[in-house]
């Protein structure tokens, strides 16, 4: 694992013991004088232990341990905009090849609007209400990309446009500084941590933001006609993922998730030099929430976890004792089988090959019409 020492520092990393399964430790000589932020930050991540971890073989513990977490996580959130009309107005459509896109925009704040691109297959258009999923997009353009009419290097990142082509109705919002959300920036500003800055001046946290955001994007799926609010899924990958396993653990309305390319450990992917950005925390999260915290907070509601066998951003033996902890939330909730996990070979990009028949059975949706 590669670490990154300030030049004017006298640190030296060694490898030592292995964390997890794919993942050497780093294991830093002392020096007598510290120049270097990061190795700061690594001293502090070593001694810091989870706040009230999960208490594997106490089955009659679990309820009490859930609501501190819920409790938790709604601090650590901090507190909630005023809920303002949705106003949503579609700003143009797009007959396309099985189905229609429509650019739509909608209101979260007093102060702040979502483009979105909802797409609806033709033959929903006479059907009863149905499933419906908001996917969530990752790092690059924005929503534009998960539709399918902007590529990147990323393999697979249209899930989207696939989920629309399974008949499911599918709206997919820009999340706050990418797509059309995006501020001027100079190159060499990264839009998530200038807004970070900005945000922590004001007091805000611009998670919790977004948050609120993909809340208010279920309300705007639960009010179409074609929708069955009874059966809301979402998905995401890399940042969608984090928002998606986030706002699925506040939000009950999320009856099915996937989460790809995110679900591990902060503490391992904090070892990770330039991993995370000012989009992806949360104020002095470290020691008072795990992913399993919210994947537990997500139970018993059907959870996929994707995790690619190369991807060293979120490791997969940190995945995989992850889900392993997750799963004793389920198991004792007697819904042991609503908890996946799909390992491919790859690396961090969205697999789809068990999340897509996942959402089906437990979104209770056809695919083929009739």
């Amino acid at each position: 694992m590669p670490a990154y020492i300030g030049r004017s520092s006298p640190v030296t990393p060694r490898k030592g013991p292995p964390v997890t399964d794919d993942a050497p430790a780093l294991v830093f000589t002392p020096p007598r004088r510290n120049y270097s932020s990061w190795y700061q930050w690594m001293v502090r991540l070593a001694a810091t232990t989870h706040e009230d971890p999960l208490p594997e073989g106490d089955t009659g513990a679990l309820g009490g341990w859930v609501e501190r977490r819920r409790a938790r996580l709604g601090e650590l959130l901090g507190p909630e905009p005023d809920p303002v009309p949705l106003a949503v107005e579609t700003l143009e459509s797009e007959e396309c090849d099985g189905y229609r896109r429509d650019k739509i925009v909608f209101d979260s704040e007093d102060t702040m609007s979502v483009p979105a691109y909802l797409l609806v297959p033709d033959d929903r258009c006479d059907a009863p209400p149905g499933a419906a999923v908001l996917a969530c997009h990752g790092h690059g353009p924005g929503k534009a990309q998960v539709v399918g009419l902007e590529r990147t290097d990323m393999p697979n990142a249209d899930y989207a446009l696939q989920l629309a082509r399974r008949r499911y109705v599918v709206l997919a919002p820009d999340l706050r500084c990418f797509g059309e959300r995006q501020d001027d920036n100079p190159e060499d500003h990264y839009a998530c941590d200038t807004n970070l800055v900005h945000a922590a001046m004001a007091g805000w946290n611009p998670l919790a933001q977004n948050v609120w955001d993909l809340r208010r994007s279920l309300d705007v799926l639960a009010q179409h006609p074609l929708v069955d609010p009874d059966r809301l899924g979402m998905v995401g990958l890399s940042y969608g993922g984090t928002v998606t396993l986030f706002t699925a653990a506040v939000d009950t309305r999320v009856a099915a998730a996937v989460v790809s390319g995110y679900f591990s450990s902060w503490t391992e992917s904090h070892k990770m030099p330039w991993n995370m950005c000012g989009s992806q925390i949360l104020f002095g999260m470290l020691g008072k929430l795990e992913h399993e915290d919210l994947g537990a907070l997500v139970a018993p509601r059907p959870l996929l976890v994707e995790t690619g066998t190369e991807d060293l951003l979120f490791p997969l033996g940190a995945a995989t004792e992850a889900v392993r902890r997750t799963r004793l939330v389920y198991a004792a909730r007697g819904a042991a089988d609503r908890l996946a996990h799909d390992v491919f070979e790859g690396g961090h990009q969205w697999h789809g090959t068990e999340a897509l028949p996942f959402l089906d059975r437990w979104l209770r949706h056809q695919v083929a019409a009739g």
